[in-house]
């Protein structure tokens, strides 16, 4: 998990990096729909055919994994789909946003816009318009990214992490550094 996720991005400008995040924050807010769902981590071919959604196998999320990581006094937030009202005036130190394709394998998978699916875009939108924000693309394919690049001080690529949230918490906070890197450019548009 570690060795293939890809930074795309890092910062609004290349001296202001949000990574590695500060472990110490004061309080964090963790959002998205792939944020504690194992079978979203782990996408299709693996607990079934086509996958599943929730946590029904022995693992990780990256939720869990960033309460794990981050300081004893450290208050994390866990909110699904925040609305933009919710997210302001919280005293959030930054937030980290979960998105990315539900599981599917084969025929069943086929997508011809390649947009992020399951409301993402609408929760990239909301949270990363009033904060400092990570945002993770739990995906098997590149999607479109290009209309949210501005929004977010940082974006990772971290594929089909699996079970082990874990591996994604260790790069994410500087335990260990970025080391996958793309074959080819990310598309700008379909």
């Amino acid at each position: 998990v570690r060795k293939s996720m890809v930074l795309l991005k890092n910062g609004k400008s290349t001296n202001n990096p949000l990574l590695p995040l500060d472990k110490n924050a004061s309080k964090i807010l963790v959002a998205g729909t792939h944020s504690d769902n194992l079978g979203y981590q782990c996408g299709g071919w693996t607990l079934e055919w086509q996958g599943l959604s929730g946590n029904s196998t022995i693992g990780t999320t990256i939720l869990e994994a960033i309460k794990l990581v981050v300081s004893p006094s450290t208050k994390v937030v866990y909110q699904k789909n925040p609305d933009a009202d919710y997210v302001k005036g919280q005293g959030f130190s930054y937030a980290i946003v979960v998105v990315g394709e539900p599981p599917y394998a084969e025929y069943f998978g086929d997508n011809l816009n390649l947009t992020i699916p399951l409301g993402g875009g609408d929760t990239i939108k909301n949270v990363c318009g009033s904060l400092k924000c990570l945002v993770i693309l739990i995906s098997g394919r590149p999607l479109v990214i290009k209309p949210y690049l501005p929004l977010v001080d940082a974006f990772i690529a971290a594929w089909l992490p699996g079970t082990e949230g874990q591996g994604v918490t260790d790069v994410i906070f500087g335990d260990y550094g970025f080391q996958g890197k793309l074959p080819r450019t990310w598309f700008k548009s379909v």
